[in-house]
């Protein structure tokens, strides 16, 4: 499906980020990048809040009375 992407060079890159850069304009693709930033910086504290060993308290609310 993605064998397409092994054909295409580096020509072929400049020539999409050009015209991505003139379709969008450098301003949309500022906040673009800013969006990704904070995007992974979302993801990183997800990462490390699922990785860290949480603090489960033995709760017997559900068990024998």
């Amino acid at each position: 499906m993605f064998g397409v992407l092994h054909n295409i060079g580096l020509g072929e890159v400049l020539v999409i980020a050009v015209l991505v850069l003139l379709f969008f304009g450098g301003n949309k693709l500022g906040e673009f990048a800013q969006g990704l930033r904070e995007s992974k910086k979302e993801l990183n504290k997800i990462k490390e809040e699922l990785g860290k060993p949480e603090d489960t308290k033995s709760d017997s609310s559900g068990g024998d009375n």
